[in-house]
């Protein structure tokens, strides 16, 4: 079998290897496993709140509770959680690793809705995986939701 020039992209220079602390209540954690070929995948998502003042169009970021624009003092926002960092660690094969690593790029910039969106098919058209690869998809696609689940929860 042979892997796609994006697989073997992702695999020899994996983006966003590394972990966060768990602890931290804008980080979410998904932890995930295919008992088929024994791979393991942790993805995490720091998330920060995005604001948008309604008055004079101004955008921050803030996890503070009730903030307010910072332009002009407003206080009628519009939220939204934004995904500003992603890392994995993958214990698994060539697909697995990429699959990881071409999530946490797209997951970046992405609102939380946003990346509740992803798809493993989509995983499998951009990496060109073949069908005997694809639960590799279907891991990167359960830790994303994982994360973002164990994000909810906290706050």
């Amino acid at each position: 079998m042979a892997y796609s020039e994006k697989v073997l992209d992702h695999y020899n220079h994996p983006r966003n290897v590394g972990s966060m602390d768990k602890k931290d209540p804008t980080v979410g954690t998904g932890m995930v496993g295919a008992p088929e070929c024994g791979d393991v995948m942790k993805l995490q998502i720091k998330v920060m709140r995005r604001h948008q003042c309604l008055d004079c169009q101004n955008t921050f970021d803030s996890n503070l509770q009730e903030p307010t624009c910072r332009s002009c003092g407003g206080i009628n926002l519009n939220v939204s959680d934004v995904i500003v960092d992603a890392k994995f660690k993958t214990f698994g094969c060539g697909s697995a690793i990429a699959s990881s690593s071409l999530a946490t790029e797209w997951l970046r910039g992405k609102t939380v809705e946003e990346a509740g969106q992803i798809k493993n098919t989509d995983i499998v058209n951009e990496l060109s995986l073949p069908p005997v690869k694809i639960h590799c998809s279907v891991l990167a696609e359960d830790a994303i939701k994982a994360a973002i689940t164990d994000y909810k929860k906290k706050r």
